[in-house]
């Protein structure tokens, strides 16, 4: 957005400790992230000032007056803390009913994800509670789970559809979505993930499924506009390589960006996949192989690791984090908040990301912000602090960004604005 001479601030946060830009990193994802990706800033006297939905002026208060008109601005004196761009979980699956937290049980009694789907659990579980809900009864438990996410500091989401398996009922989540954005001002990428299970009334009519279902949503998703996205589940058990490379070609050729769910608990040659069709982003990859990850950090995909998802399906085990990021592949982190792993923290995810995967503060930092833009290929507009850029900022109790995986599971954000706007305060 290009900006007047001297625009109008209507808020300026001044006395900020430490300011995490991630400047400069809006044109392609970064790889090989250091200290130095972050674009940190601690000069005396910082300011961000901020003109209508947008980022005005960056630098020190004391050259304010030189680029931008404030004197009629609200200040907010951030006190010495840390200053960072909001979060962005560019995966999750927040649209549904229900709850499944019966699972926990046949967790620790030792059945797995797939056993438990296989067994009428799982996604088709929340199909069925999804499907009875009333859209005002979805809209409500959304809104909720949107807003707590909002107060770890997420302020942009990616949400997937994925719980109904009928075409009128992908429509139906996608629709709500849209209510979500023009009705309550929520900034959400969608998702079509009507390729994430096959319903009990399908059992053992696959392309059935494919053809009824599968290819008429993404035709009717793309025709009318509802998604951003189109996604499959690429996993033994529910949709194989073939089919998965067959719907995301049709998605990409009707004007859908692909997005793959690849190599989550056995490697598929989702990775592979991903990077020979190009997609946006290949999400999970906790079982993808050496070779997968080399194609990956060859193309121009976006590797987006979930280590919640790993963690509460009790795996034993995560993504080969330091592969990813020593062969130069570009990653993001997500929380992939789902009846399965119920996770609305960003920070969270990034202490997990930090103790459970062992990537550094800094990779962490990228990868939940200016990565998980280009995810969800908006990185021209959030993920970072710079002039021309939306206003989504956390203002931090903690007085450097480090302390955030570090106090674990703990909530350090004090305000969450979203484009120019105060939306939170804890």
């Amino acid at each position: 957005m290009a900006f007047n001479e001297r625009p109008i601030a209507d808020m300026a946060l001044t006395n900020i400790g430490e300011l995490v830009t991630l400047s400069g990193q809006s044109s392609k994802p970064v790889t090989f992230p250091d200290k130095k990706s972050l674009g940190v800033l601690k000069t005396p006297n910082l300011c961000v000032a901020i003109s209508g939905s947008r980022i005005a002026f960056v630098g020190s208060k004391s050259d304010l007056s030189e680029h931008v008109s404030y004197s009629s601005s609200e200040e907010i004196d951030c006190g010495g803390q840390l200053v960072m761009p909001g979060f962005v979980d560019s995966h999750t699956h927040s649209i549904f009913a229900g709850s499944r937290e019966d699972e926990l049980s046949s967790k620790l009694e030792g059945a797995t994800y797939l056993e438990i789907l296989k067994a009428g659990g799982g996604i088709l579980k929340t199909v069925k509670d999804t499907n009875q809900a009333s859209d005002d009864q979805l809209l409500l438990q959304t809104k909720n789970r949107l807003d707590r996410m909002i107060s770890f500091g997420t302020t942009t989401f990616e949400i997937k559809s994925g719980y109904s398996l009928t075409v009128s009922g992908e429509i139906r989540l996608l629709e709500l979505l849209g209510r979500l954005r023009s009705e309550s001002g929520y900034d959400i990428a969608s998702t079509l993930l009507s390729a994430h299970a096959i319903p009990q009334e399908y059992s053992g009519r696959q392309g059935a499924y494919l053809h009824e279902v599968v290819i008429p949503s993404i035709n009717v998703c793309a025709e009318r506009g509802l998604a951003d996205f189109c996604d499959v589940f690429l996993e033994e058990g529910v949709f194989g390589y073939k089919e998965a490379e067959m719907i995301l070609n049709h998605a990409q050729r009707i004007g859908l960006r692909a997005k793959i769910h690849a190599d989550e608990f056995s490697d598929q040659n989702g990775a592979h996949l991903a990077a020979r069709l190009g997609v946006v982003s290949a999400d999970h990859l906790g079982k993808a192989s050496l070779d997968g990850i080399t194609s990956l950090a060859k193309s121009n995909v976006v590797s987006v690791l979930l280590p919640g998802t790993l963690f509460s399906s009790f795996v034993g085990s995560y993504a080969r984090a330091r592969d990813f990021f020593d062969l130069g592949s570009a990653v993001a982190i997500a929380t992939d908040l789902s009846p399965n792993s119920w996770i609305e923290s960003m920070q969270f995810v990034i202490s997990l990301a930090c103790y459970g995967m062992r990537i550094s503060v800094e990779e962490a930092i990228v990868a939940s912000t200016i990565n998980s833009a280009h995810a969800i290929s908006r990185a021209k507009d959030i993920g970072s602090i710079e002039v021309g850029k939306k206003a989504d900022i956390l203002i931090c109790n903690v007085p450097n960004y480090e302390q955030i995986p570090y106090r674990i599971a703990s909530n350090v954000v004090e305000k969450v604005i979203k484009g120019g706007k105060v939306i939170h305060e804890n």
